[in-house]
């Protein structure tokens, strides 16, 4: 049978990998939130130079101005979905595949999380409510009272995690990803801002397959220190939100990530203090843990300690690759 040279969808991971580790120390994450290629003018939402490649290799400084120049999908309305299908079939078994000289292995996972914008957020949570007047009655000129979509900063992330701090540099530093990579980021991404992170998980995930993620990205109020606000977040928050009913009820997997600098000069990453990433097992059990009692003491208790700037979102979870199994609470 000859051999399938491009296929890298499914082999980092379980079921044909069977090989795997476990531990409780706290792993290193380089959480890289990433914007889509699209015809946004700059100035309304960020960009990186030499990013939106047109079919020379060159980057579209002004794609609101020749959308029809980006390489990725030059017709607007199927900008989103061609993006989001090529991040997922395309971009992920590239950033998988091992070719010769280089290694992925350093990797120890790497789960896709795209933003859904029929999931709840920050933008407009629920509960949801039917547009209705005085009478109980539904408009009859909907067509003038469209809500006005709040889109948030980010399209989605890639949540990437090493053994240790060296690991990253060993493997982004690989011709591989230095070149080929970073060209197709620069291809399928407008931004792309990566962190680095201690991972801690307060609610390990029981098979690593959670398909929602509930993603919250925490800026510390102005008179807080990032150790402060991080040891807040780890301490007394942690113990709020893992004593509510509601957690234990709807909540599959709960980690934090703690901000340590960035592989870059990156703003948008540096200005992030900590992410919190709750996985659920549907859309349904995410709007009920939002709309409970206990949310509402948690939704409290990060207001206590998070600023402008503080945004969250619903996102699908695609595992790419995953050498860590089973998933152990971590050692604080």
């Amino acid at each position: 049978m000859p051999q399938d040279f491009g296929r890298s969808d499914n082999l980092h991971r379980a079921p044909l990998r069977r090989e795997f580790a476990s531990t409780t120390k706290p792993l290193i994450v380089t959480p890289t939130f990433v914007s889509r290629v699209d015809d946004t003018p700059p100035g309304e939402r960020p960009q990186d130079e030499g990013s939106s490649r047109n079919h020379r290799g060159h980057g579209v400084r002004h794609p609101d101005r020749h959308p029809g120049a980006l390489a990725l999908e030059p017709d607007p309305n199927l900008a989103f979905e061609h993006w989001d299908e090529y991040w997922r079939k395309v971009h992920g078994p590239k950033f998988a595949w091992d070719e010769p000289g280089s290694s992925s292995e350093l990797v120890l996972r790497y789960d896709q999380v795209h933003r859904l914008a029929s999931g709840p957020s920050s933008a407009l949570p629920p509960p949801y409510r039917a547009m209705v007047d005085e009478s109980g009655r539904l408009p009859s000129d909907p067509e003038k009272r469209v809500p006005t979509f709040k889109r948030p900063r980010w399209d989605g992330l890639a949540y990437i995690v090493y053994g240790e701090e060296a690991d990253i540099e060993r493997t982004l530093g690989q011709e591989k990803f230095a070149e080929r990579i970073i060209a197709d980021e620069q291809t399928a991404f407008r931004k792309v801002t990566r962190g680095i992170a201690r991972e801690f998980i307060l609610i390990p995930s029981a098979r690593h397959r959670d398909p929602i993620s509930l993603v919250k990205i925490h800026v510390r109020r102005p008179e807080l220190t990032r150790d402060e606000f991080q040891r807040r977040l780890l301490g007394e928050h942690a113990q709020l939100v893992m004593a509510q009913g509601a957690t234990h009820e709807f909540v599959r997997r709960y980690a934090q990530l703690h901000t340590l600098g960035t592989t870059q000069e990156d703003s948008e990453a540096e200005r992030m203090d900590a992410v919190s990433i709750l996985a659920f097992a549907s859309l349904n059990d995410v709007e009920d843990f939002l709309v409970s009692a206990d949310h509402d003491a948690i939704s409290a208790s990060e207001d206590a300690i998070c600023g402008e700037g503080s945004e969250w979102w619903t996102a699908v979870n695609y595992s790419v690759i995953n050498r860590l199994m089973p998933e152990l609470r971590t050692e604080r």
